[in-house]
């Protein structure tokens, strides 16, 4: 027999991940709430188990790479996130659809791919458009991620 859910009130629930709220902001308003103990992995398992969309978007043709956690805050790798989210047609805040669009015209302008070089400091860098650049990045030999594409 199953254990008996933790969920008070599906509703609630399903309007908590409409607005976008954290499974942080959803464990503490559980406590604070009902004085009920629930974990991450608890809403993660909820949003699976009731077929709700992701709330991130992997596109690991945009992101290849295992990029080492000194730059997983670099800029580039950000707008390639951002992009990311477009081409799974999600919505962006105004600011970060202005900024993708700026970035998006600057590699236009400067006939550039990003490059992913994990060995250096900056990690990610704008190199030439070559014949084979197909997309926004320069596409590695093969792909070292380990954030593959879910759901």
């Amino acid at each position: 027999m199953p254990a008996p859910s933790k969920i008070v009130d599906e509703a609630e629930v399903e309007t908590w991940f409409r607005q976008g709220k954290t499974y942080a902001w959803m464990r503490q308003a559980y406590l604070d709430q009902y004085g009920i103990e629930t974990s991450i992995s608890m809403w993660g398992n909820y949003r699976r188990r009731h077929k709700m969309k992701r709330r991130i978007t992997r596109d690991d043709n945009l992101i290849p790479w295992a990029v080492e956690e000194k730059h997983r805050f670099r800029y580039e790798v950000i707008m390639l996130r951002l992009e990311a989210r477009v081409r799974d047609g999600q919505e962006l805040a105004d600011r970060d659809a202005k900024k993708l669009r700026s970035w998006l015209a600057d590699l236009e302008e400067k006939n550039a791919v990003v490059h992913y070089d994990p060995e250096t400091e900056q990690g990610f860098f704008l190199v030439p458009r070559e014949e084979q650049d197909t997309d926004i990045i320069r596409q590695p030999e093969e792909k070292t991620t380990k954030r593959r594409r879910a759901d």
